[in-house]
């Protein structure tokens, strides 16, 4: 029965090619918005992902301005917060913009940062040419220096600097190592920093407490609880004064454009839906077509003891048939579409077994929703008033 059934619906459907091609050009277009929309949204929202994890996975930042009485965090406080549960490690920043002088040039208002081992050791990818800071380095608050890609372009011509030296505020550093260029190493790193232990940056700067820290988690998963300990050390240190610090979670940062760009698939997805909405009633309108076309044929089968529901799943079938090649054909099309795009605009391309599923799902769902109405008023008809049309 299924298999008649399924060969009379597929024949019906070859003798009207043309008008089926037309009744599924509404599937293809909306299935095709869908899947294009979603595809690249995805491929968007990985690359922020990346980008942002690349910036500060496992990382914490906590800025620490204090109050008139304390202004940062002092050693002790530090040692407070690498003591705590689920800390890799700690990574203090001290940053002021100096002048630095080299091969008888002068630079004004370059950007130094005080960095420790952790930081390197965090990143050691990084690292172009040399090496990152250690322990002996902070200890002994020796005169070093690595260099980002552009300072390193401006000063030495992008040329391995490896043992050479230049002046900071008059005070002459070795060069132990380069960052490769385009690192997204450190937050807002614009390539054009020079590195130096953040012991020796508390000397020759003068300055006397850290007002930012990095902190490293073992797991991100326990981030919650970890900033919770930390806002208990931070407000003992500063005697539970408000705006005293800030605490900034990549993670969070993470889970909130995860958040946005669902929403805007969503929608998306949601205005492109029309397409398919537009689509399913075109195909009831071929199948009420088709049901007056063939009311003699209809009327003929019920005489000779065809059942109803023989005859309602042989154009629901039709209807089915009809979405499916719609939604494949949509598939194909949106694929290609956001592949494209992804190519154009640099991001990945990446295709989720949900989008199969869509592509497959909504255009079965078309085909039943919007083809059940037809196949309903097929089988309802009175034989005897069918039969008149012959």
């Amino acid at each position: 029965m299924i298999k008649d059934s399924i060969k009379m619906s597929w024949d019906n459907i070859k003798s009207n090619k043309v008008r089926s091609f037309l009744t599924i050009l509404g599937i293809v277009i909306g299935v095709a918005s869908i899947i294009s929309l979603i595809t690249i949204v995805q491929g968007a929202t990985d690359e922020i992902t990346n980008q942002v994890s690349s910036l500060g996975a496992n990382t914490i930042t906590i800025q620490a301005p204090g109050t008139p009485l304390k202004q940062g965090l002092s050693d002790n406080d530090l040692d407070r917060l690498r003591d705590l549960d689920n800390i890799e490690g700690i990574s203090p920043t001290i940053t002021k913009e100096v002048s630095i002088s080299s091969n008888n040039e002068t630079m004004q208002d370059i950007n130094i940062k005080g960095r420790n081992n952790i930081f390197f050791e965090e990143g050691s990818e990084k690292i172009n040419y040399g090496r990152g800071f250690n322990y002996l380095d902070l200890e002994s608050k020796t005169k070093i220096a690595i260099l980002e890609s552009e300072i390193n372009k401006d000063i030495f011509l992008d040329e391995n600097p490896i043992g050479k030296n230049i002046k900071i505020n008059g005070i002459s550093f070795k060069i132990i190592g380069t960052l490769k260029p385009g690192s997204e190493f450190e937050f807002s790193s614009n390539n054009n920093s020079i590195f130096i232990p953040y012991t020796t940056a508390m000397t020759i700067l003068n300055n006397r407490n850290i007002s930012e820290v990095d902190v490293y988690m073992t797991d991100s998963n326990n981030s919650d609880q970890i900033i919770e300990d930390i806002k208990v050390v931070l407000n003992r240190a500063f005697n539970y004064k408000e705006n005293a610090f800030f605490i900034f979670n990549f993670e969070d940062i993470i889970d909130a454009i995860g958040d946005i760009t669902g929403l805007m698939t969503l929608l998306l997805a949601g205005i492109a839906s029309i397409s398919l909405v537009v689509g399913g009633i075109g195909i009831m309108n071929m199948m009420l077509v088709s049901v007056t076309e063939r009311t003699s044929e209809i009327g003929l089968r019920k005489a000779l003891g065809a059942e109803p529901n023989r005859i309602q799943l042989q154009f629901i079938l039709e209807s089915i048939f009809l979405s499916l090649f719609g939604g494949l054909f949509g598939l194909v099309l949106g694929l290609l579409i956001a592949y494209i795009a992804a190519t154009v605009i640099g991001y990945p391309f990446s295709v989720s077994p949900m989008t199969l599923f869509i592509a497959i799902g909504f255009s079965s769902v078309v085909g039943i929703v919007f083809g059940y109405a037809p196949a309903r008023k097929a089988s309802k008809l009175n034989p005897i008033d069918a039969l008149r049309r012959l």
